[in-house]
């Protein structure tokens, strides 16, 4: 799939999870879904996009995956930039920082997300980067509007 279509379906998907907080749009391949903006590191708009998430006790945790192209995606490069971000689960909106996690940490996680997500083995064999796990920690709840 091209950048540009990537980027129009992740669009619409987040218009609707958003839009019906999380009835439509919160589960993908078999795995739960939600809504992560971040500011863009050379514009400083707000940018949405959906990712499949798993939990670490009040953590979530995200994969910079990118379907394994050659480059991180740019939520990822925006987070590195501005790690604070905000999170939204259903119709709960959370205001985290996220953190790359470290090299015993991947590790560890690798084989619980290949796990939820078989592609993600696929994704990593395409690519020579490091596909990065990112832990997000939240601070405040807000509904979402």
């Amino acid at each position: 799939m091209n950048d540009i279509t990537v980027k129009y379906l992740s669009a619409v998907h987040a218009a609707l999870y958003r839009a019906t907080g999380g009835l439509i749009g919160r589960r993908l391949v078999r795995n739960d879904m939600c809504l992560l903006t971040t500011t863009g590191r050379r514009t400083g708009k707000r940018h949405t996009v959906p990712l499949l998430y798993l939990r670490n006790g009040d953590s979530v945790v995200v994969i910079a995956s990118y379907g394994g192209r050659r480059h991180h995606p740019q939520w990822y490069q925006n987070l590195l930039a501005e790690p604070a971000a905000e999170l939204q689960i259903l119709d709960k909106r959370f205001q985290v920082t996220a953190r790359t996690a470290e090299a015993a940490e991947r590790a560890q996680w690798w084989p619980r997300i290949v796990d939820a997500y078989s592609d993600y083995a696929v994704y990593q064999s395409r690519t020579n980067r490091e596909i990065p796990v990112v832990f997000l920690t939240p601070g405040n709840v807000t509904p979402a509007e």
